[in-house]
């Protein structure tokens, strides 16, 4: 295989999965990673990727571009449900969480045990419609403006429930996230919610594909050690070990 080749196919590979690393392609295409290391030098002097830990991503994935709720519970949605359902053992069996608004705490939702007496903090107008009619769950929504795109509160109204907000456990998603990086999100009004809602839970989860992994947006709230736990449904084991090592516990689901 011509270098050129080679690079076309590393192209489109990380476009459809949104990243690749160095090792693995090493292997998948039978070359030393040193090899790959120059591609991925190639395709970013050429504008088509950005370097990330131990691999590359699609520069598409560092825009400001945001899709609505109703696509994103489409993106990796069995992903997303095999990390709700991991997620369930933080639940307790009573008291008080907080779900972010979001499609995959969105999906945490949509399994939490209707026997268990629980009060559901918010921020999510699709999250609060749908735990409303369960008889042993006491619904607080947070106030505040209405995204469209996300249907999540956001501004002061806001910042203003949640700075007096104290909960069990925070389950919270994620735009972005990686060691360098940190936490990101495209909106300016949505990270300030989310960095409000990084304080108020005694046990913070962070809930996030893998997707998320080393994409940068336009916002940093927050570093990836301020979450306890980041429940995801796949990561490198050197991925795995840098986060630990920050005091991030982790579980692939």
């Amino acid at each position: 295989m011509y270098a050129a080749e080679r690079q076309q196919q590393i192209l489109q590979q990380a476009r459809a999965l949104g990243r690749v690393e160095v090792n693995a392609l090493a292997i998948e295409l039978g070359v030393t990673p040193e090899t790959i290391r120059r591609d991925l030098s190639t395709l970013v002097r050429a504008g088509t990727l950005r370097r990330a830990h131990g691999g590359a991503i699609p520069v598409e994935r560092l825009v400001t571009f945001e899709p609505e709720i109703t696509s994103r519970a489409t993106i990796m949605a069995a992903e997303k449900l095999r990390i709700a359902r991991a997620a369930l053992a933080d639940i307790p069996e009573q008291g008080t969480i907080f779900l972010e608004a979001g499609s995959t705490p969105s999906a945490l939702a949509d399994l939490l045990p209707a026997d268990r007496e629980l009060t559901v903090v918010t921020t999510g107008l699709t999250i609060a419609l749908s735990l409303a009619t369960r008889p042993k769950f006491t619904v607080l929504i947070v106030g505040g403006r209405v995204r469209r795109r996300t249907l999540a509160a956001v501004d002061d109204w806001a910042l203003r429930d949640l700075t007096g907000a104290r909960v069990d456990v925070a389950f919270l998603g994620t735009n972005g996230f990686s060691v360098a990086g940190g936490l990101t999100t495209p909106d300016v009004a949505e990270a300030a919610v989310k960095r409000a809602a990084l304080s108020i839970g005694r046990r913070t989860v962070l809930l996030a594909d893998h997707s998320k992994l080393g994409v940068v947006s336009l916002c940093r709230y927050g570093d990836v050690s301020d979450v306890d736990l980041l429940v995801t449904d796949s990561l490198s084991t050197r991925d795995a070990k840098e986060l630990t090592g920050l005091g991030v516990q982790v579980r692939q689901a």
